[in-house]
């Protein structure tokens, strides 16, 4: 089992309100906790492909940084590879890689071969062993030719598969990915969800991915997870949050829009 979550949750302090003079506003002894994540629970087997989706601020992020070890569950529990993620964080390091769209593990200032060097020793490869997986990694994703130019110098489809080097250069069992392709263009997205589906062919990687791009759902989950206000909405094949034409699109509308207040759940006008 890659992933076991039984009762998760995760509560934060909601904020206090003050007035202009420094006082306390009187109706803070009523404000309540805000539960962010409300007693999930799932399981991922591994080799498995999942996509984990939601609207803005329904509790993936929460999950995912509970899942890697960043965040302390309120109560519940989970175990990521046999890990307990927030108890041995450090050791579950070294069975995961994580891959965040906005966010760069490299250094712009150097070529991708120079940060591929320090993230091997952080991980404690033999050179050898760093020059073995880059190679074969550079076949894998077609990117050798890149490595030695400045990361600055590469397009954002280039650099995101010299960042896709970087999380496979440990061998991880689990990948998790937040919002992998934002700012591709059309060609370097499915390029990478090509990828994404050779590597667990390949390699038997399990696949933990966060999208809000429908076509990264279709085309490299086998299952999705949709959470919305905390709780888990929906859990199955991608085939079953489908329409008449196999479009999963339509359906997670409906499952975003659930229990929204106001107008988010209106038609357009």
């Amino acid at each position: 089992m890659a992933i076991e979550v039984d009762d998760l949750t995760r509560s934060f302090a909601a904020p206090r309100r003050r007035l202009w003079w420094g006082r306390r506003s009187r109706d803070d002894a009523d404000r309540s906790d805000l539960e962010a994540v409300s007693g999930i629970t799932f399981k991922v087997d591994a080799g498995e492909r999942v996509a984990f989706v939601g609207p803005n601020g329904a509790g993936k992020s929460t999950s995912i940084k509970m899942l890697t070890g960043i965040l302390y569950p309120t109560s519940g529990t989970a175990t990521v590879l046999g890990y307990t993620p927030w108890l041995q964080r450090k050791e579950l390091a070294r069975h995961i890689g994580s891959l965040f769209g906005q966010r760069s593990q490299l250094w712009s200032q150097l070529e991708p071969m120079k940060s591929f060097a320090m993230l091997a020793s952080i991980f404690g490869l033999t050179d050898r062993e760093m020059t073995t997986r880059v190679g074969e990694l550079g076949e894998l994703l077609g990117a050798t030719d890149l490595y030695r130019r400045p990361l600055r110098d590469l397009s954002l489809g280039q650099r995101m598969r010299c960042e896709l080097t970087a999380t496979l250069l440990h061998r991880p069992r689990l990948l998790f990915l937040d919002e992998p392709s934002i700012g591709l263009d059309l060609v370097a997205k499915q390029a990478f969800r090509c990828l994404l589906a050779d590597l667990n062919r390949d390699l038997s990687t399990t696949i933990f991915l966060t999208s809000h791009d429908a076509a990264d759902i279709e085309q490299v989950a086998e299952r999705v997870i949709v959470i919305n206000h905390g709780t888990i909405r929906f859990d199955g094949p991608v085939s079953d949050l489908g329409d008449a034409e196999g479009r999963v699109e339509s359906r997670l509308g409906e499952l975003y829009a659930e229990d929204l207040p106001g107008q988010l759940g209106r038609e357009p006008t």
